[in-house]
């Protein structure tokens, strides 16, 4: 078996076909693709030349999920990569998108990583306080909801209307700010 942490090998041979090593048959660029998502890496070189033709490769990989509709690359963001070939941003664009990607790749990891652990009705709720709390600018004297047994659970429902009357309030003045806005 072969070790996985090495890349794999694709020889492209003068007629263009694409040979796969390790298992000695041919690929396509749809099977090249499938190895990438599998985590696999690859490496793709010329058999006559020996020249490295990965990046050309997966670029067409990219072009064909494209030009089918899989569209997940906004134009803005590839004429930013068409100028960034003609301006001196050139240097300095491989290491930003190289960075970006792999800050994209651990928050992934974390995302799925703490929805595994965390309990999902606390998760939903977490969420729900984060929500209240960006929407009521963190204001102190927003109520959390109660626990079923604690003492505010068994709080006066005047202190509730209280409480719920401060939050209309503040929800009518967020309104008017928001009309005064517009």
């Amino acid at each position: 078996m072969a070790e996985t942490n090495s890349p794999l090998l694709i020889k492209r041979y003068a007629s263009r076909r694409l040979y796969n090593t390790e298992t000695s048959d041919y690929v396509t660029l749809d099977d090249i693709a499938a190895f990438i998502r599998d985590g696999r890496e690859v490496q793709i070189v010329d058999l006559k030349t020996g020249d490295d033709l990965t990046r050309q490769y997966l670029l067409q990989i990219i072009a064909e999920h494209e030009s089918r509709g899989e569209n997940m690359l906004p134009i803005n963001v590839l004429t930013d990569l068409v100028r960034s070939y003609t301006t001196q941003a050139q240097s300095v664009v491989p290491q930003f998108l190289a960075q970006s990607f792999e800050m994209f790749r651990e928050g992934q990891e974390k995302m799925v990583e703490n929805m595994s652990t965390m309990n999902p009705m606390a998760a939903m709720q977490a969420q729900q306080e984060a929500f209240m709390k960006a929407m009521t600018g963190g204001m102190a004297n927003w109520p959390s909801s109660p626990e079923p047994n604690s003492d505010k659970a068994a709080a006066e429902p005047e202190g509730e209307e209280e409480a719920l009357d401060d939050i209309k309030k503040q929800l009518a003045d967020l309104q008017d700010k928001l009309s005064k806005l517009s």
